[in-house]
Parts: C-alpha cells; sequence; structure tokens
C-alpha cells in the first residue's frame, strides 16, 4: 500500500458514455488486482448530461456492469492536476498546466452516443482492453507488500 493512493482520471464532454464504462472497468480492474487502497478513481465532464446513455447503460449490463445508478458530475482542472494519470476520451475540452506531471492519455475514442449496439459493443471492448493496459502500467508503481 503507497502512503498516498495514485490518482486517476478518466474524463470526456459528456461523462455520460466513454468515461463511464472506463471509470467501472478501473473499478473493476481495482478490485480484481486489490488494490483498493492504493489507486483512487475519478470521472468527470466539461459539460456533464443529465444522464448516462441507455446504449451504455445496456452494453455495459452485458458484460455484468451496471451504470444505472451512475450521474454524470462535473470535473474541475484541480481535480485533474492532482491526478498521476487522466485519460481523456477523444473529446475533451480540458486544459491542463503543460508543466503539470499528469500523464495523460488521449484514447481518442469513438462516441457511443446516438451508434447502434454492435459498434458500442466494440468500443466498450477498446475500453476494457485500454484500462486493463493502463493498469499493467499502473501496477508496476505499486510497492509490493515486502
Amino acid at each position: 500500500m503507497t502512503d498516498t493512493p495514485i490518482r486517476v482520471a478518466f474524463v470526456c464532454v459528456q461523462n455520460a458514455g466513454r468515461s463511464q464504462m472506463s471509470t467501472a472497468y478501473a473499478e473493476r480492474e481495482r478490485e480484481r488486482r486489490g488494490l483498493e487502497a492504493d489507486i483512487e478513481i475519478l470521472t468527470g465532464g466539461t459539460r456533464p448530461a443529465e444522464h448516462v446513455h441507455n446504449v451504455v447503460i445496456e452494453v455495459m449490463r452485458e458484460d455484468g456492469v451496471d451504470l444505472s445508478d451512475r450521474t454524470p458530475r462535473k470535473i474541475s482542472t484541480a481535480e485533474l492536476e492532482s491526478c498521476e494519470y487522466v485519460a481523456t476520451m477523444g473529446c475533451s475540452t480540458l486544459e491542463l498546466d503543460a508543466a503539470s506531471d499528469v500523464d495523460i492519455r488521449d484514447w481518442a475514442l469513438a462516441d457511443p452516443d446516438g451508434t447502434d449496439l454492435d459498434r458500442v459493443r466494440e468500443i466498450r471492448d477498446e475500453i476494457r482492453d485500454r484500462v486493463s493496459a493502463l493498469f499493467d502500467e499502473i501496477e508496476q508503481e505499486v510497492p509490493g507488500d515486502a
């Protein structure tokens, strides 16, 4: 366990699709790897929607994840600058200080809103793989239980 958790944020404009899927998979990875005390997960958007997109709730339910109780939220620049990693979904309007130590990853994912179920499933699966790969990297920073 680290003294201060590693902060990871998943961000898009509406916080109603890709960033919600990313957050859910990150929570699952964190639990699966036993890193609950080591990693803090944030999510938000610059202009949050009223609710998570229904098509996103549907395809995540197919993979055993319930997003029906999630609410998109606004995220501040200060919150993001407190993170070690920020993954944007390709639509972010964020402006972080170029001098900050935040490792920003732009995943450039297609927007699932208004897309057919098969395409949303492809986006979901890509997100799941990207989150797993990110956690492979982050896990290397977590000291072992020596």
